[in-house]
């Protein structure tokens, strides 16, 4: 009777374990079969992140009948070519995208809305600008899924990923030298011993990204394991940003050749200069708009990275089309330089 018991008991335990039994883990094949080419994914991490990667239901479309916005309202410098139901669809928009507790307010003084007394109001104007031209410019990273406030906003007046220069001695020099951030873990390399701030040399700066050589040494590379520290640095960010390893743009074969690797690289490539290109020409022109609480330890203005947008996942929003229902966002057809439009 106690053997019978004591196997019942056993088989119990084993089922109450199975069913405690974590998910497993989940792979996709990307190259021929042995090569690595392997991308692995977390299902639990993907379930937990499902409502941040989905878009919101658009408005109804306004039409393009009617006045046009700049003939009815006062001070609209980029988007007074669109109809007024056009003009209110996408300001709606835009205040549930960015602020969805402030509303209009957080951007418009509610006693005069022409008027750009808010540092905010600018500010949209500006990043109005800068969608248009990511959508209409940088066709080669977006391609048809293109973006909107709301894929870098997802509902907060900031942005839940960007950055500021780092101090690359917090605590003033040493005995070490320039530490770089390097044993002081940072989420933006993943916790890891690399440069915390691997982003001002290349998606500021124009540093060369390739460490690995085309020829051998002594002619051939140059480049010191310092200089590598920072690089995988920005692969590092790179991978955690999209949610994905390594093999998602390259050929485990060998990694710094072209030749036989996904089609992922061409747009990581083109993706690292869209974001030199915005941070450069959109967001580091804004330093005298900004108010000291929004800077940076430097005094410098948020940046955008490969995080800013993505957010975890390989494509922002997983794919989803959503700037295509706002075709406004899509071209700079009519959008004028805010500078150069003298306000009514």
């Amino acid at each position: 009777m106690s053997i019978r018991l004591t196997l019942i008991a056993g088989l119990a335990l084993l089922t109450g374990l199975a069913g405690c039994e974590r998910v497993p883990m989940e792979s996709v094949q990307t190259g021929y079969r042995g090569t690595g080419m392997v991308q692995v994914y977390n299902p639990r991490t993907l379930e937990v992140n499902a409502a941040l990667h989905e878009a919101p239901p658009a408005l109804p479309s306004a039409g393009n009948e009617g006045p046009r916005a700049s003939q009815v309202y006062k001070n609209v410098q980029v988007l007074g070519d669109l109809s007024v139901g056009q003009f209110n669809r996408l300001m709606a928009s835009m205040a549930t995208w960015v602020a969805p507790e402030q509303g209009c307010a957080y951007c418009h003084n509610l006693g005069n809305l022409a008027e750009d007394s808010k540092y905010t109001k600018v500010v949209a104007r500006r990043m109005v600008e800068m969608t248009q031209h990511i959508n209409a410019d940088w066709q080669q990273h977006v391609g048809a899924t293109g973006v909107t406030c709301y894929t870098c906003h997802r509902g907060n007046p900031v942005p839940s990923n960007i950055w500021f220069r780092s101090n690359p001695q917090p605590y003033g020099s040493n005995f070490m030298g320039d530490k770089a951030g390097q044993n002081h873990p940072s989420p933006v390399v993943n916790l890891s011993s690399l440069p915390n701030d691997p982003f001002t040399p290349f998606l500021l700066g124009k540093e060369d990204i390739r460490v690995a050589g085309n020829t051998a040494l002594p002619s051939g590379n140059r480049q010191s394991i310092k200089q590598a520290e920072w690089t995988y640095g920005l692969m590092t960010h790179m991978s955690t940003a999209l949610g994905v390893n390594c093999t998602y743009c390259h050929n485990t074969q060998s990694f710094s050749k072209w030749e036989g690797g996904p089609d992922k690289r061409v747009k990581a490539w083109y993706g690292i200069r869209m974001a030199r290109d915005l941070n450069l020409t959109y967001m580091e022109t804004l330093v005298e708009t900004f108010p000291a609480h929004r800077k940076g330890v430097l005094g410098d203005v948020a940046k955008l990275n490969c995080a800013t947008c993505h957010q975890g996942a390989y494509k922002p929003l997983n794919g989803d089309k959503m700037a295509s229902e706002f075709p406004e966002l899509l071209t700079k057809l009519g959008a004028k330089p805010a500078s150069k439009v003298a306000a009514k």
